[in-house]
């Protein structure tokens, strides 16, 4: 901080030498200018004041302007008094409204998280299907059977031979269609889904498996 005594100006342009400053203790000794500090004050009041003049007079004009667009109230465009309605965490019987809320609203629904569940329950159904005997058609008599059985049929039986198609003779710039083969070779597990498996398995204590 400074240390000069403003006084010190007054003193060298009326011929006199300033006094000695004593900077010995290390702080300024002089007192504070209290008009300084009454000034700001004074400035801090009327800006807060114009400040709170301002915000009221912009709501009253925004509230105008909705009023106006919105018209007048109906019973469709009314306040509703929302305590009312109580605590839900603590009403049973507002938990039970809400439970069947939502077990009635039509799907899709807004997930609760980033989908990973839903996909982990859908793999999960899928799971169902693909591994065990259920019907496809009880009337026809029609059975679905676990992927795994299908396969060893399809090793000892071969896949049905479809009739010889003939080829007609390309024309100038055609060719051959080419298949790629797919990137991969079977189903992916998802991340979350892989996770889940393994925090399975170190809860039941199986080890893991080799890849």
């Amino acid at each position: 901080m400074p240390t000069h005594n403003p006084n010190d100006k007054d003193k060298l342009e009326s011929g006199h030498e300033p006094d000695e400053i004593d900077a010995s203790k290390g702080f300024e000794q002089t007192d504070v200018r209290v008009s300084g500090v009454l000034v700001f004050l004074t400035a801090l009041a009327i800006f807060v004041a114009v400040a709170g003049v301002l915000s009221y007079g912009i709501g009253k004009v925004i509230n105008a302007r909705m009023n106006r667009e919105d018209g007048p109230r109906s019973k469709w465009a009314a306040p509703v008094d929302v305590r009312q309605l109580g605590n839900l965490p603590s009403s049973p019987e507002l938990q039970h409204r809400m439970a069947e809320l939502t077990q009635r609203f039509p799907t899709p629904r807004v997930q609760t998280d980033d989908g990973n569940q839903d996909v982990a329950d859908l793999h999960a159904r899928e799971d169902l299907l693909l591994d065990n005997y259920s019907w496809a058609d009880r009337a026809q008599g029609k059975v679905r059977i676990p992927i795994e059985r299908a396969m060893e049929l399809l090793a000892e039986r071969g896949l049905p031979q479809a009739p010889a198609v003939e080829k007609t003779p390309l024309l100038t710039g055609d060719f051959e269609p080419q298949v790629a083969l797919p990137l991969t070779s079977g189903f992916a597990r998802t991340g979350y889904e892989l996770d889940q498996a393994a925090a399975q398995r170190v809860e039941a204590g199986r080890p893991e498996p080799h890849k």
